[in-house]
């Protein structure tokens, strides 16, 4: 912990450097692709000594792997070989190393590069291997035309700006900002003139970093002060479930909960903070006329804190890993597209049994809530408190499901989880098998948009 907040300080520093001094007007792409990767390779072998090894074997594998393997399966071949090899390092860490030494914990930078191996990997094959007709907007927007080079390819997976905690990028915004088209492209979309400008204006990324490093202190502060007071193992101690009823059990759930979050707020505050003060991450002008700095934003505590929903709740948590799963499994599942991204999402995290029971659980409970919302939620829009009524309800409801749901993430073993689970009764696990089957299933957007998107292609084919 002390190495990986002492990388992402230093990090800082550099990337506010880098922006200066190494400007596109004032540096060259190669040189700034070549400084952003030598500096991660250090970070990598500050944090993880010898191990980061296997950082660089994976990045290199699939170097040749995008080089050699044919258009039509580069994807396919890049997701197994970068998946399989994150499996056995997790298998290796945990069953061989037991955590007994820090330095082993270079699980987080590797999930990281797969994320961007398996990107990487999708979108040049939209671009090379698929036609235009084929392909959704985002997809079209995201198409990698020609294979990168040594350098760009080392530079997007290995750049010190993400190296250590993220966020995943697409490899045409990394691109772009190396190049130093990232802020005009997103500017070019606003008609200035009729704003007043007489040229497009520069924005500067110092309000937004300074912004998120206030919320990257509050958080640590929190955590030092609130996750050690309130252990997630408290809630399967045999006096706490003696002495507890069942609404107490839910309400120190919650809280415990709540008390889990700082750290991740902490670290993908941070990781968003480096990248923008680096230049990255801009995303264009808002209906107000404000510069936004969250394209590569991992979260929004805002509405986290308020989702009404089980789906707003994880759009907004862990926002790049969702997207990166919706690209690269959702998008393309033939069948299942739900449960296939739930899974995938639990193989990436590891190989604890308990990541599989919250990954589980949220499919069954994502079913439910769409059942419920596609089947309930008009009924309550004919006027305001009603609405009210509805938000407050699902509110309370989606926050404890999601407490629900990853506790297991937290314990991780299987004894603990059921322990658990028995404590509160499975109520949420009943509760979904009923309104699965008492409610209608509707059909699924994800199964329109196929269906439009074969029809417009065979559309063009008779053509």
């Amino acid at each position: 912990q002390i190495n990986f907040v002492a990388c992402q300080l230093f990090a800082l520093l550099a990337a506010f450097w880098f922006r200066i001094y190494l400007s596109p007007s004032h540096a060259s792409s190669a040189v700034r692709h070549a400084f952003a990767t030598l500096f991660g390779i250090y970070f990598a072998v500050f944090c993880f000594g010898w191990y980061s090894i296997h950082l660089f074997v994976l990045v290199m594998m699939n170097y040749g792997i995008m080089n050699l393997a044919s258009v039509p399966n580069i994807h396919r071949y890049s997701f197994v070989v970068a998946m399989g090899y994150l499996t056995l390092c997790h298998i290796s860490r945990i069953y061989i190393f037991h955590y007994g030494i820090l330095t082993t914990d270079f699980s987080g930078p590797l999930m990281i590069i797969t994320q961007k191996i398996t990107t990487l990997a999708c979108q040049l094959h939209d671009g090379i291997g698929r036609q235009a007709e084929e392909l959704t907007a985002e997809q079209n927007r995201l198409a990698v035309k020609s294979r990168p080079s040594l350098l760009e390819y080392l530079s997007y997976l290995l750049n010190f700006m993400s190296i250590i905690a993220g966020p995943c990028s697409n490899y045409k915004d990394y691109i772009a900002f190396i190049e130093g088209r990232h802020v005009h492209m997103k500017l070019l979309e606003v008609n200035w003139k009729q704003k007043g400008y007489d040229r497009l204006p520069d924005p500067s990324p110092t309000g937004a970093v300074m912004y998120k490093l206030c919320i990257t202190l509050v958080s640590l502060i929190l955590f030092l002060t609130l996750t050690k007071n309130f252990p997630m193992a408290y809630i399967i101690d045999n006096e706490f479930l003696d002495k507890t009823s069942f609404l107490s059990r839910l309400g120190y759930l919650y809280v415990v909960t709540q008390a889990a979050k700082p750290k991740y707020y902490f670290a993908w505050t941070l990781a968003d903070a480096v990248n923008n003060a680096a230049g990255y991450g801009f995303s264009g002008v808002d209906e107000r006329g404000t510069f936004r700095w969250d394209l590569l934003s991992n979260l929004n505590i805002w509405n986290i804190e308020t989702a009404t929903s089980f789906k707003m709740y994880i759009e907004n948590w862990n926002i790049q890993t969702a997207a990166w799963l919706k690209r690269v499994c959702y998008d393309r599942a033939p069948w299942y597209p739900t449960a296939l991204t739930f899974i995938l999402s639990a193989l990436w995290h590891g190989i604890y049994p308990g990541y599989y029971f919250t990954f589980l659980t949220g499919i069954l409970i994502t079913l439910a809530a769409r059942a419920i919302r596609n089947n309930c939620r008009h009924y309550f829009l004919s006027s305001v408190p009603l609405k009210i009524a509805y938000d407050v309800v699902t509110w309370a409801v989606t926050q404890l499901a999601v407490c629900y749901t990853v506790a297991p993430f937290v314990m991780l073993a299987v004894e603990p989880t059921i322990k658990f689970y028995k404590s509160v009764y499975f109520h949420m696990h009943i509760l979904s098998i009923l309104v699965l089957l008492l409610l209608p299933i509707r059909s699924q957007t994800h199964s329109v948009r196929r269906a439009q998107n074969q029809a417009m292609l065979n559309s063009i084919k008779s053509k």
